[in-house]
């Protein structure tokens, strides 16, 4: 018996998030609305995600001992996830900053801050609580090494899933482990280079599964998704909404596919679920603040 039904290991960020009406072009300045400032991070909204909807959650991460960070944990806590094994200290939290302009649409840049100081040994300190669930989550907005052992100190049976976000080149260590590797355009773009991406998403998904996944999951916002492993691929439709704010959508796409698959479920059938998660998570602005819970979800 598991003490959780799903670990995330990654990042925690303040989200700085400003509404434009377009993004400004090289060397030109615009004026926003207010600034505001929200709890974020991949690894804490999937965490964030995953608890709301009811899963058992830990987050394994760092944040500054600021008031970013005690925001963080504030909103982390308020979800239900377990945070024993968020670190403190080492650098101050980190921030993203968000520019949304008029139809949803975001534009982030990052400074990891203290996540880019959450490190292989902390990994292999907290082996029990990786070792205390069937489903381990990560993405890149820590550093690869530490993804990489995170890789090597799995459970036996327990499964990983990754979120390649922000994107770069993987080690395949770490690409034969993804179960699946859950990608958008963009980020198999990077992995597989422009040269081999065509038009078609079935075409990525083949081949992002023969560079070494068990599976792969390709997102495809309002289109749904398209679920792909050694039996085939298969499109999976969302549902359609009024979008508000992408922020973070992805985020609570991969958190509910994790959980579901911890659970029991198969690929498409936790795509499908995940899909609604992430189609009500765009309806309401910010991320953490947008995740649905479990009843939510089965109302659209």
């Amino acid at each position: 018996m598991y003490d959780y039904d799903l670990l995330v290991v990654g990042s925690a960020n303040a989200d700085l998030v400003i509404d434009v009406e377009r993004r400004p072009a090289a060397g030109e300045t615009v004026l926003g609305g207010d600034l505001a400032v929200h709890p974020g991070g991949k690894g804490a909204n999937q965490a964030v995600a995953a608890a709301r909807l009811g899963a058992r959650t830990a987050l394994l991460g760092r944040v500054g001992d600021d008031g970013h960070g005690r925001l963080l944990l504030d909103s982390l806590r308020a979800a239900g996830v377990d945070t024993a094994g968020v670190l403190v200290g080492g650098a101050p939290t980190g921030v993203a900053l968000i520019t949304v302009d008029p139809s949803g649409d975001n534009s982030i840049v990052v400074s990891p801050g203290a996540n880019g100081r959450l490190a292989p040994r902390d990994v292999r300190a907290a082996a029990p609580l990786v070792h205390a669930c069937p489903v381990v989550s990560t993405q890149l907005e820590i550093p690869l090494e530490t993804v990489v052992e995170v890789v090597r100190n799995l459970a036996p049976g327990s499964r990983f899933v990754l979120n390649p976000s922000p994107p770069r080149p993987l080690p395949s260590e770490v690409l034969a482990a993804c179960d699946p590797l859950i990608v958008n355009e963009h980020e198999a773009r990077v992995i597989l280079g422009d040269a081999r991406l065509g038009e078609d998403p079935e075409d990525w998904a083949h081949l992002l599964l023969a560079e070494g996944p068990r599976s792969v999951v390709v997102t495809l916002g309002a289109q749904g998704a398209l679920v792909c492993d050694g039996s085939g691929a298969r499109r999976v439709p969302s549902v359609k909404v009024d979008a508000v704010d992408t922020t973070g959508a992805g985020d609570a796409f991969t958190a509910a596919l994790a959980w579901k698959l911890g659970s029991g479920a198969a690929l498409a059938e936790a795509a499908a679920y995940a899909a609604r998660v992430g189609a009500a998570a765009v309806t309401k602005r910010g991320a953490q603040e947008s995740y649905p819970t479990a009843e939510e979800v089965g109302a659209l």
